[in-house]
């Protein structure tokens, strides 16, 4: 009879620890995993945001911002530091487009691409469709 009534608080013992340890691992596992994909995300952006920047560089294309011509290196110079400027702000490569290349803060003109081939167009229009384009790469 004590072998009996020993084994039953032994059991009891452990539900009262599964229960009680057992929310709190769950807690514990939801919070790393919450964590872990913030991490993931934000390499995500950087790296999507480093692959746009350097497409601006490599680019053979005249950047127009307020009506004055600007080779790739000064304009991936000038998105950059836009970039750093609002870099609390953006949360997706959208963002980074919207906020970091399609506007003069000052005059508020779109900024302009000119690719080799002389065609015009908006930047955040035309890097929109490259982030398009990069994402369809990617997922293949």
């Amino acid at each position: 009879m004590k072998r009996s009534t020993r084994n039953a608080q032994d059991t009891s013992w452990i539900r009262i620890v599964f229960v009680n340890a057992c929310p709190r691992f769950l807690v514990a596992v939801a919070f790393l995993s919450i964590s872990a994909g913030q991490i993931f995300a934000a390499e995500s952006l950087e790296q999507t945001i480093d692959y746009l920047l350097n497409y601006v560089a490599k680019s053979d294309a005249t950047f127009i911002r307020n009506g004055q011509k600007h080779p790739p290196e000064e304009a991936v110079n000038h998105i950059k530091a836009k970039y750093e400027h609002f870099k609390n702000e953006i949360k997706t490569p959208e963002d980074f487009i919207r906020l970091s290349a399609s506007k003069s803060l000052l005059s508020g003109q779109p900024y302009l691409v000119r690719t080799a081939d002389g065609k015009e167009m908006r930047l955040d229009e035309w890097l929109t469709e490259v982030l398009k384009q990069h994402r369809t790469e990617h997922r293949s």
